[in-house]
């Protein structure tokens, strides 16, 4: 069971990790909303597909309601502003700032109606991650000469607020118990909403399938089969089959392994100001999860990268 464990927990460690580098090569020449509406509509497709036949409860009106307010937010806000953010960002960056969801968590639970205020170390928690974050992102009197578009940067951790806000709105959501079929349905609805927003964006228009290199290619293929099927099929079993403080480790090791393989792959620049910003930004979420009262609990399945 512990060889299980672990290398359903490596796999989440690897794949999730890898999605930004997938990200990145899929939108070189597929448009970044069109990329992800693609992606979730196929995956969407075969996850709920097979819950069904599996067995699984067909989901109430009620429940598709739900799944679709999370996946727009998750999907259509979250995946889709971070697949256009990784056209001007590094994946590696990208990852960074993604990392910063537990922290917007925090400030959007305190901040909503009887929401949970803060204990003291969340707060320096977040003090200290935001810090980081306005080091990687800031200006170069922050810490040196910034690689890349400022831009990119704010849409990506505007992406994280509205991962943080579908999460926080799913803890109380009417939803189906399959974690698997929940999210076949959150990406089956989200796809409709990236093929929406792509097309009033004008991806349709300007969009050739001739103009797809083999790298995007292999990129989508990617993210369709092992970020979007492998991954949560190993952390849905995890979530089964290990203890949560051990399944909790995965966001601390996705943005390092992002970084690592936008470096190796994709000749990412990796400076002084981003590894110090990285240490900052992981080490502070560390202190943010630690600091719950119930313990460290792992970022909910429905974050899909």
């Amino acid at each position: 069971m512990k060889t299980k464990i672990w290398s359903a927990l490596l796999a989440v460690y690897l794949v999730w990790g890898s999605t930004y580098l997938g990200i990145r090569f899929a939108v070189e020449t597929i448009p970044p909303f069109l990329q992800a509406a693609v992606r979730f509509l196929i995956s969407g497709t075969l996850l709920f597909t097979w819950r069904r036949m599996a067995g699984d409860p067909a989901p109430t009106r009620s429940q598709w309601k739900s799944a679709a307010i999370i996946g727009g937010l998750l999907l259509v806000g979250g995946n889709g502003l971070i697949s256009l953010a990784e056209t001007t960002i590094p994946s590696g960056v990208a990852a960074l700032i993604v990392a910063t969801i537990p922290m917007f968590m925090v400030l959007v639970e305190a901040l909503r109606p009887g929401g949970v205020r803060p204990t003291f170390w969340q707060m320096m928690g977040l003090l200290v991650g935001f810090s980081g974050v306005m080091l990687l992102i800031g200006p170069a009197e922050f810490g040196g000469v910034r690689e890349f578009s400022l831009i990119g940067g704010g849409i990506a951790l505007f992406a994280a607020f509205l991962w943080s806000l579908g999460s926080i709105y799913s803890r109380n959501a009417d939803l189906p118990e399959s974690t698997l079929l929940l999210t076949g349905m959150e990406m089956l609805a989200g796809s409709l909403g990236l093929f929406i927003v792509s097309g009033l964006m004008g991806e349709f228009t300007h969009f050739q399938i001739s103009d797809v290199s083999t790298r995007s290619f292999l990129g989508l293929l990617y993210l369709i089969s092992f970020g979007s099927l492998v991954g949560f099929t190993s952390y849905a079993w995890l979530l089964r089959n290990a203890p949560i403080s051990l399944i909790s480790t995965y966001p601390y090791v996705n943005p390092v392994v992002a970084v690592f393989l936008g470096s190796l792959f994709a000749r990412e620049t990796v400076s002084p100001r981003i590894l110090v910003a990285a240490l900052v930004i992981v080490s502070s979420v560390v202190v943010v999860n630690i600091a719950k009262k119930q313990g460290p609990i792992p970022v909910e399945p429905e974050e899909i990268v």
